[in-house]
């Protein structure tokens, strides 16, 4: 059901080429590694050969600077195979995309090259363990002293945290600025004294690829690291770099629902009872057409928010509804792949169990959708003001 008809040739050749890595060396491979909980490390290495890494990365970096609806579409080909996989180079393009529009001409020659080719990969430190959604509110700080900034406080739910050589992290520079958002800065973070990674969280699905707590504790970063060279814009910065974000997990639902919808299709057409194949029972039939509906519509819906994004156009009301809507239809969707399976959907042997366990984290994740229905408002109502 994936559409393609948003892109060029060659760009639909490079959703293609995912595709048919996903059909050929994720889905044999997934049920093992998932349920092992082990980092995919050989897939890993072919997603950058692939130039996966690179998609978000301007060709002078070396990358190759997909379309939204591009790389939309690439991220759903990746969690129709594996959800893990799409998290894994989720953070990654948020970084990039705020190198790419905020950094200086030093700090995208620095570290853009290496990103593309995946040598170097990134993550984004936001939440922390007190704070959840509530950004403005973070106590993580960053004083400076003399050319360096000293950086105390912990953040957590970090994906990649201990492979990511790179780490733009969202703290406070002024305590004492007012609004608050004025005192926050990106610092980009490379592994060093005083940053711990101190533990793995455990997860309900999304394995394979940790989440971690990180301690930062007299952490030391050149005061140059400031994303953008000047201090105070980080808050701005990062809601930008949250619309990729957004996108890129409302992709992953789609990816998600994708499979759990099609693994329901098939068994559906081989799975018979009083006769007859059960997709021909109504019951059956109905939520079959309902899951291909919603699957279509979020779709569409994020298509939608990928074209408005490559305009130019702010899109945190279009990307949050995209986000909102393709995570809940993911879960409704997830969870009568089950019922269609019946007790088989509930067993291991099978995949759907993972497609439930996985969905969940797109409801909560990036924003959760309590937050984005709060975005979602206040944008209505700045687009729609009446005297």
């Amino acid at each position: 059901m994936s559409s393609l008809d948003d892109l060029d040739l060659p760009e639909r050749d490079i959703v293609r080429t995912v595709a048919d890595f996903v059909d050929r060396e994720v889905r044999p491979a997934v049920r093992d590694l998932e349920h092992a909980n082990t980092y995919p490390e050989a897939l890993i290495e072919a997603m950058k050969r692939l130039g996966i890494y690179g998609l978000a990365v301007p060709e002078e970096f070396g990358g190759t600077d997909v379309s939204m609806p591009c790389y939309v579409l690439v991220t759903e080909e990746l969690a129709r195979g594996w959800m893990s996989l799409a998290g894994a180079m989720g953070g990654h393009t948020v970084v990039v995309k705020l190198l790419t529009q905020f950094g200086t001409p030093e700090q995208q020659k620095t570290w853009l090259p290496r990103l593309a080719t995946g040598e170097v990969r990134a993550t984004m430190a936001l939440t922390e363990p007190g704070g959840g959604s509530d950004l403005q509110g973070l106590t993580t700080t960053a004083r400076l002293e003399g050319d360096e900034y000293v950086v105390d406080g912990a953040k957590t739910w970090i994906s990649n945290a201990r492979r990511a050589g790179l780490t733009a992290l969202l703290c406070r520079t002024d305590p004492a600025a007012q609004p608050a958002a004025r005192g926050i800065s990106v610092l980009l973070c490379e592994p060093g004294p005083g940053l711990t990674v101190s533990k793995d969280l455990p997860k309900l699905g999304y394995k394979g690829v940790e989440a971690c707590e990180l301690i930062f504790d007299g952490y030391r970063t050149p005061a140059t690291n400031v994303l953008g060279g000047e201090p105070g814009r980080g808050f701005a910065q990062m809601m930008k770099g949250l619309e990729t974000g957004r996108l890129q997990v409302a992709a992953r639902a789609l990816g998600v629902g994708r499979a759990a919808y099609e693994d329901a299709l098939a068994y559906s057409q081989v799975r018979e009872t009083f006769g007859k194949p059960i997709w021909q029972h109504q019951s059956i039939g109905n939520y079959l057409a309902d899951m291909a509906t919603s699957l279509e519509a979020a779709r569409q819906l994020t298509l939608y928010a990928a074209r408005r994004f490559d305009a130019g156009h702010r899109v945190d009301l279009e990307a949050g509804m995209a986000k909102l809507f393709a995570s809940e239809a993911a879960m409704k969707i997830a969870l009568d792949a089950v019922r269609i399976h019946g007790g088989y959907g509930y067993s291991t042997e099978f995949d759907v169990e993972r497609y439930f366990r996985d969905a969940p984290l797109m409801i909560v994740g990036e924003g959760t959708n309590e937050i984005q229905k709060n975005v979602i408002v206040r944008q209505l109502i700045e687009r729609n003001r009446h005297a």
